[in-house]
């Protein structure tokens, strides 16, 4: 029974994070348990593990006899990942890049192809991908502590990454920043490689401080 139940508390994880990603769950209201358990056809066992994973995430935030709402996107906040991200990822993707073997190779190519396929889909989706694909260029790197931050600033990059993407146009300047920084990585050129995703996160948080600044939190 335990694993079912958290088999569920996943899918409902997944639709909730899904529709906070995308913006359809409203940020100036609390999230109505009773309405949104009944629409999924759930009880509310899987529904509270679901929300307090995605509080875990810095997706939602709790108050005292009012319930979870979903955390308002900011310009500092924005500001921070990101710079944050500079600090840790191009470094570690060089060390990784320089330490994969082919089967984390294999995995990064897959990671990709999963990006590529997917940005053809739902935002969402190409959010997700790109955390993956983002997490797969660090995670040969040996060192576990990095990764999981990585992922956790990519985790509350996405929201970020979609506005980032809504122009037009975007999409297809990072899938090619994608392929080249992959292509040295593949290569095991560590220099080449932190060279390239400094210039590609960079380039992702002018484009928000240019384009929405202190209009994220609105």
């Amino acid at each position: 029974m335990s694993i079912v139940v958290r088999t569920l508390s996943e899918q409902v994880f997944e639709i909730i994070r899904e529709r906070i990603i995308t913006g359809v769950l409203p940020r100036e209201v609390p999230i109505r348990q009773d309405a949104l358990a009944n629409e999924l056809g759930v009880s509310k066992i899987p529904l509270r593990e679901a929300l307090a994973r995605l509080e875990q995430e810095g997706l939602l935030t709790s108050q005292a006899n009012r319930g979870y709402f979903v955390r308002p996107m900011s310009a500092a906040e924005a500001e921070e990942i990101f710079e944050l991200r500079l600090v840790l990822e191009p470094p570690a993707a060089a060390r990784a890049a320089e330490r994969a073997d082919d089967a984390d190779r294999a995995a990064t190519i897959a990671a990709f192809e999963a990006l590529d396929s997917a940005a053809s889909n739902n935002l969402a989706s190409v959010a997700s991908c790109n955390r993956s694909f983002h997490t797969a260029l660090v995670r040969p790197s040996g060192r576990l502590l990095t990764t999981q931050l990585v992922e956790r600033l990519t985790v509350l990059s996405e929201r970020y990454v979609i506005a980032h993407l809504q122009p037009a146009g975007r999409e297809d300047r990072a899938h090619l920043e994608h392929r080249d920084l992959l292509d040295a990585w593949l290569a095991g050129d560590g220099p080449t490689v932190e060279r390239l995703l400094s210039a590609h996160i960079q380039a992702t948080l002018d484009d928000l401080r240019a384009e929405f600044g202190s209009e994220l939190s609105g």
